[in-house]
């Protein structure tokens, strides 16, 4: 049966964001998720998850500089200690949080560094970061992004994660397979999802063109539903898109989607 969560920092930002997980909850949502919980305390995120009956599905590692263009440093060669701080970092809300799995954005090349050298500081700071979640019974999540929303973004495609995976010989990393980000950069979406079904951990959703609500465009999501639950899905699906015309307003897919 598909679980959808609440991506809270693309959804209901007409509010604060510490005032979003009680609009979830309202709007019958059982999970949430978010980019990054850094800016709060995480008791203040934990008592509104109790509060209003929630589920955190997951957030990020720490990705370097969010406001000035960084999308994650896994990749930078100059920056594995901040990385392993930024792991250190995220255990400790993710274990006030209850969340069971962290993503990680692996982050745009750096200039200048080589395509030998950025596969190996990724491999690396994949496998330390699958290590020491793994001491903590939370699972590793690596994100395929579309390169043309995230020019030289270093992860781009199912396959190159799966690589990586395999690379780094770790039994506790994952793909969050973005439905949006793939559609743009692959298509194929229902036969790259069964065939990989046991190397996804997390999958997210957005219509494309625009990154808009299901329904808005080209993907056929009533479909896709019914096929995550014929072929065994039974974890979350996220729901990162940009809402149309409000939150509120275009929660009407839901129903119209019969999710």
């Amino acid at each position: 049966m598909t679980k959808l969560a609440a991506n809270l920092t693309m959804l209901f930002t007409e509010l604060p964001f510490i005032e979003r997980f009680g609009a979830a909850a309202k709007a019958g949502f059982k999970g949430v998720e978010f980019l990054f919980p850094y800016a709060f305390r995480a008791e203040e995120i934990s008592d509104k998850l109790q509060t209003h009956g929630l589920e955190l599905v997951l957030h990020n590692l720490p990705a370097g500089n969010w406001e000035a263009g960084e999308r994650g440093i896994a990749c930078h060669p100059d920056r594995v200690s901040e990385f392993k701080e930024g792991v250190d970092e995220a255990l400790r809300y993710a274990k006030v949080l209850g969340v069971k799995q962290l993503n990680c954005l692996v982050g745009i090349t750096p200039s200048g560094v080589s395509a030998e050298t950025a596969e190996a500081t990724v491999v690396s700071n994949l496998k330390f970061a699958a290590d020491k979640l793994q001491e903590a019974g939370i699972r590793l999540l690596i994100e395929p992004i579309n390169t043309f929303d995230i020019p030289g973004f270093y992860l781009s495609g199912t396959q190159q994660a799966l690589d990586l995976i395999k690379a780094t010989g770790s039994k506790n990393i994952f793909v969050q397979y973005d439905i949006y980000h793939m559609q743009r950069m692959e298509g194929e979406l229902a036969n790259t999802i069964k065939a990989n079904l046991d190397s996804i951990g997390h999958v997210q959703l957005a219509d494309n063109p625009g990154r808009f609500e299901p329904g808005t465009g080209e993907i056929n999501y009533r479909f896709l539903f019914a096929f995550l639950d014929g072929i065994g899905y039974d974890g979350w699906i996220g729901c990162e898109y940009k809402p149309k015309a409000g939150t509120s307003e275009g929660l009407g897919w839901r129903a119209a989607h019969g999710v």
